[in-house]
């Protein structure tokens, strides 16, 4: 009996890279999952149906349970439709994989409102519109008394977190929100018997291999049946671990890279300047040099 036996999963961003490896994993597992993906660009241009649906078929075809998802996650009543699918077609919903992502990199000079708006709009409203109505059908469940034992999983990334990346403010400002909003969510959703966690991944997808500075890294192909610590093959087992109802983990976001897994941590006090009265504009030089280098 797999580890994830009997639970409904919906993932977004699953028709390929390292959403399908979620959604495969799931399946092995036991899982019955909702593949999403609206089948778009890197930039989010465009839409086929084609990704997610072979990859339900693939799940289908090795014994398991999935059916396909097209449902644009970045729009309130798509997230809607997708967590209404999940509990019409499997009866409930478990586990929340937030996943679906795009890529529109510029430099802050040069980058435009719709460069700007299209990447939020995917990642940070994605992820809270997805959250939100699953949020809704679990504190329905809770208030009448059935039992909940539910994980949501979203995809942070270092860009935003630890590791900052020229070109990517969009990105970074959205992935450094769903870091923040993995941790509100999870003091709220406890109280209804939800975890959540986040993930920052990196591996060898068709959005890091677009990334300024990332495709160097990941142009060496791996000789064919040796290890790929980067295969996005390799970031699934976290998260299915995460999804699991025996997982203790919650608020937490977690790097991981290859063979490290590192828990992540928000805005820390490094270090620090008092006054015994009020600040005087005129007697502020000189008080934070030693920052300017830190």
């Amino acid at each position: 009996m797999g580890v994830l036996e009997g639970r409904v999963a919906v993932i977004t961003g699953a028709g390929r890279g390292i959403g399908r490896e979620h959604a495969l994993l799931f399946a092995k597992e036991g899982a019955a999952v909702v593949v999403n993906d609206l089948g778009g660009g890197n930039d989010g241009s465009g839409s086929d149906a084609g990704p997610a649906q072979e990859v339900a078929d693939e799940i289908v075809a090795a014994g398991g349970r999935a059916v396909a998802n097209t449902d644009n996650v970045a729009t309130w009543d798509g997230a809607k439709a997708l967590i209404d699918q999940a509990v019409a077609e499997f009866g409930g919903l478990d586990v929340v994989v937030n996943n679906a992502g795009i890529l529109r990199d510029a430099f802050v000079a040069g980058m435009d409102e719709t460069q700007w708006d299209s990447v939020i709009a995917v990642h940070l409203k994605g992820h809270f519109a997805v959250l939100h109505h699953a949020s809704v059908y679990w504190k329905e469940q809770a208030k009448a008394g059935r039992p909940v034992s539910a994980s949501v999983i979203n995809t942070a990334s270092a860009s935003g977190t630890f590791m900052p990346n020229a070109g990517q403010a969009n990105y970074g400002a959205a992935k450094a929100g769903i870091a923040a909003l993995t941790e509100v969510a999870a003091l709220e959703l406890e109280r209804y018997g939800v975890r959540v966690n986040a993930i920052a991944p990196v591996a060898r997808t068709r959005l890091t291999l677009a990334t300024p500075g990332m495709g160097a890294i990941f142009a060496e192909e791996v000789p064919e049946g040796e290890f790929d610590a980067f295969s996005p093959a390799n970031i699934a087992p976290i998260v299915a671990y995460l999804a699991g109802a025996d997982c203790p983990l919650s608020g937490k976001v977690l790097a991981v890279q290859g063979g490290a897994i590192s828990l992540l941590q928000g805005w820390t006090s490094k270090d620090l300047v008092e006054t015994d009265g009020p600040w005087e504009l005129e007697k502020l030089p000189g008080k934070f040099d030693q920052w300017a280098s830190a």
